[in-house]
């Protein structure tokens, strides 16, 4: 995610709609201000959760969201940095 998604409140907001979609995968700040998401799940709570993404929380302005494939990692939970 792009835009002002970093010190609103991003990582807790996507790590608890994630756990609350029952999805694994981790949240995490990047260095160039940006938020990046990788989320293991079903195809419908993968979809909820995007569309989650592009809101984010009260006091985020999201202006961008990138989606896209990657290797499937072995994780138990929901977790960020």
């Amino acid at each position: 995610m792009s835009g002002r998604v970093q010190g609103v409140g991003f990582r807790a907001f996507v790590r608890t709609n994630a756990k609350a979609l029952g999805l694994r995968g981790w949240v995490q700040n990047e260095d160039d201000g940006r938020v990046q998401v990788y989320a293991l799940g079903s195809p419908a709570a993968l979809n909820e959760l995007a569309g989650l993404l592009y809101k984010g929380p009260p006091a985020a302005e999201v202006r961008g969201v990138e989606e896209q494939e990657a290797s499937v990692q072995q994780l138990s939970s929901f977790d960020s940095d």
